[in-house]
């Protein structure tokens, strides 16, 4: 018996979270369609798990459930066009996945304490004394 088990893949790692290869998956899935609406259901059928399966381990492997990783990962791409681009909020909120700018707004506010307009102005401000310097 111990013979076989060894053959069957792995559902989950030890710890209850995704094995790694799983993990990799889920989160190139989401990097790659961060722009599009991304159902959970899509991202556990990717891992071969059921939904709620799929939700509890990634939430074991990342500490955040796939929503909030998701999210996590918006904002930072938000952050990186906000201060590599001239693109408006509103570009800016479509491309990285957000329903609308005031929604974006929102949610950036949320995560950075400061609305995506004051956190541009801000990093606008540092980079230019980076180069003055």
């Amino acid at each position: 018996m111990a013979r076989l088990a060894q053959y069957a893949p792995p559902r989950l790692s030890a710890t209850g979270g995704l094995c790694p290869r799983r993990e990799r998956i889920a989160k190139q899935l989401i990097l790659a369609n961060l722009g599009e609406s991304l159902a959970i259901a899509d991202l556990a059928q990717a891992c071969a798990l059921s939904r709620s399966h799929f939700s509890r381990a990634f939430k074991c492997t990342t500490g955040l459930s796939p929503q909030e990783w998701i999210r996590q990962q918006r904002i930072q791409r938000a952050k990186e066009l906000i201060t590599s681009s001239s693109m408006s909020l509103t570009q800016i909120s479509l491309e990285c996945g957000f329903c609308d700018q005031a929604h974006f707004c929102h949610m950036f506010t949320r995560s950075e304490g400061v609305n995506p307009m004051t956190w541009r102005n801000h990093h606008s401000r540092q980079k230019s004394h980076v180069i003055a310097a």
